[in-house]
């Protein structure tokens, strides 16, 4: 399936001079939606996965899917305020800014095998934060894997030393 059909461009979003890709197209579509959560899947291959962990809130989309289809638990990465037991936090570099992700301190335990996943690789600062998160709680970072990858912001230079697939590349 040609997956690029199914992302538009949002000029200005959500800040002057962002050029967002929107994939609630992809979304709304059954056969792209569930043509994607299987091409996702395959990036896996017969890996163990312990828990998928998924950020907030595109990260959401894909992530439980992921999880169920993989047998492991599914991890919600959050923003500041938004998770409710004891958390560890990162703050990182955006493309427009800074901000901050949490995860729960019981999430992960010592030795999970975990897969990242987030619908977009932009400049790879929320990747590389999660992947920090994951392993101060000890896991371990099996894959990162995007539904597609700005190319032009280099995001993958933040992660070297992990495995990234994507989806679609732009």
């Amino acid at each position: 399936m040609e997956f690029k059909k199914f992302v538009r461009d949002i000029a200005d979003f959500p800040k002057p001079g962002v050029n967002f890709k929107d994939i609630t197209p992809l979304l709304k579509d059954s056969a792209a939606l569930k043509a994607a959560s299987e091409a996702l899947l395959e990036f896996v291959g017969d890996q163990k996965i312990d828990k998928v962990v998924g950020m907030e809130s595109r990260g959401f989309f894909y992530g439980p899917v992921l999880a169920v289809a993989l047998n492991a638990g599914f991890v919600p990465v959050r923003k500041v305020g938004k998770l409710p037991s004891h958390k560890i936090s990162h703050t990182y570099d955006l493309e427009y800014g800074t901000d901050t992700l949490e995860i729960h301190a019981d999430a992960i335990e010592k030795g999970d095998r975990v897969l990242i996943h987030d619908d977009v690789l932009a400049t790879g600062g929320t990747a590389r934060a999660t992947c920090k998160l994951i392993e101060a709680l000890g896991g371990v970072v099996v894959q990162c894997n995007f539904l597609l990858e700005i190319k032009a912001l280099q995001g993958a230079s933040k992660l070297v030393g992990y495995e990234l697939k994507s989806l679609m590349r732009f």
